[in-house]
């Protein structure tokens, strides 16, 4: 009889839980709490990519017996990131910024654990390319007095009432929502995690 797996996803997004749920991945919440700054320089890829890395790593050094998998993700227009908004006039800012462009989303995602007593870590960067249509600002207006935008990165969620601005996406749309799966999947099978568990 093979031992459980204790896999904890190091985020509190809702979003990402979703995500590892829906490929059948049995896992526990234990968010990080680490500094979110971006350094002097860092490219979005890097700064997604190191956050995954931090994160995962803050989680494993206070539970070392497990596995844990963090993600980051940021959306970027003209190399700019663009967090979550301040407050609604930012929101508006945001969403005209993105309206009628190309923008791109990275999310980094690091899957670590301890092994023979060094940390063994898996990560990746993936970046999905993602088109809006030209909106008015009465649409942004009226989607901003839904609230969805307010706590997430770029303003907006593709996976919710945004989804009528998006006008097409190249490459993962599982990355745009926060957790780019097909590669999420491979980075836990070579840590034996299995997906479309059963009880």
């Amino acid at each position: 009889m093979t031992a459980a797996i204790n896999l904890i996803l190091a985020s509190a997004s809702p979003r990402r839980a979703e995500l590892l749920s829906q490929i059948g991945v049995e896992y526990s919440v234990c968010s990080a709490d680490i500094d979110e700054s971006v350094l002097q320089g860092e490219s979005p890829a890097g700064y997604v990519g190191r956050l995954a890395q931090e994160k995962a790593q803050a989680i494993l050094s206070a539970q070392p017996e497990s596995i844990v998998i963090a993600a980051d993700t940021s959306v970027v227009l003209a190399d700019k990131i663009l967090g979550k908004p301040e407050n609604e006039e930012h929101a508006v800012e945001i969403l005209q910024s993105l309206s009628g462009n190309v923008h791109h989303v990275y999310t980094g995602v690091s899957v670590c654990k301890m092994q023979q007593g060094k940390v063994q870590v898996l990560s990746d960067v993936v970046a999905t390319e993602v088109t809006f249509l030209p909106l008015t600002l009465d649409q942004i207006k009226r989607y901003i007095a839904t609230k969805e935008p307010m706590d997430k990165a770029g303003a907006y969620g593709i996976q919710g009432k945004a989804a009528v601005f998006v006008e097409s996406i190249q490459g993962s749309y599982s990355n745009v929502v926060g957790l780019p799966l097909t590669q999420t999947a491979k980075m836990l099978a070579k840590f034996n995690v299995p997906i479309w568990q059963t009880d």
